[in-house]
């Protein structure tokens, strides 16, 4: 992970003396990425677009002495966005139950699927550096809320169902049916349009992707439905 570039400054210098052999990637968040600009201008250039759940690699200018040692032992770059930097810090909670703050997420953002990474050094020794533990805990509940909503564990979505007793019954017996959990409901009938109708907003819990699209194929048999997208 690179933010001012002392770290893969060291640590590529360090890695390459003793096995030169060995490949060294550095990993940025795309709202900030000091050394990919740098290396694009030739020189440091700022950065910076936008904040970052990485908020430690959100150095808008690599250091110059740093820059000198990385872009003679660094190989190869690549960048990753918000949404994979939460999939990232999520991942390590949950399978390694390691608490990492966005710049450690960075690094495993970039081999998970998804990541510009991803299959690319099977069967290989791969190391990580997890740089930090540093995340605010209503940030990692941000995050984590964030991640679960980009793996389609949690899903939002706008369903027009009739406006008569037994309609919302229905519609959560259809959810039910396939194992999906209700997580809120909640009803817009000034919006609607028709009279006899009601707009109901829902978020519920699925086990992920292939669960979500089984939800909306067996909805969209019965009704109107608008699957609301995750904005990072």
């Amino acid at each position: 992970p690179v933010g001012g570039g002392g770290l893969i400054a060291g640590l590529s210098l360090a890695m390459k003396t003793l096995k030169p052999s060995c490949q060294i990637i550095s990993a940025e968040p795309v709202n900030c990425a000091s050394y990919q600009k740098a290396l694009e201008y030739g020189e440091p250039t700022d950065a910076f677009l936008a904040p970052t759940l990485a908020d430690g690699l959100a150095v808008p200018i690599i250091g110059d002495i740093s820059f000198s040692i990385a872009r003679h032992f660094v190989d190869d770059t690549c960048v990753v966005n918000e949404m994979q930097i939460a999939k990232g810090i999520l991942r390590l909670l949950e399978d390694e139950k390691i608490v990492a703050e966005g710049g450690g997420g960075t690094g495993v953002a970039t081999i998970i699927p998804d990541g510009p990474l991803y299959g690319k050094f099977k069967g290989k020794t791969i190391v990580i550096p997890l740089c930090g533990g540093n995340i605010d805990t209503t940030v990692m509940s941000r995050v984590i809320d964030r991640g679960l909503a980009a793996d389609k564990r949690i899903v939002k979505f706008s369903v027009t169902v009739p406006d008569r007793p037994g309609g919302l019954a229905l519609l959560t017996k259809h959810i039910a049916d396939i194992g999906v959990s209700v997580k809120d409901l909640y009803h817009e009938r000034a919006w609607a349009g028709a009279l006899d109708k009601v707009v109901v907003k829902c978020v519920v819990e699925t086990n992920g992707k292939q669960h979500a699209d089984q939800l909306f194929q067996e909805l969209q048999q019965y009704y109107d439905i608008e699957e609301e997208r995750i904005h990072f």
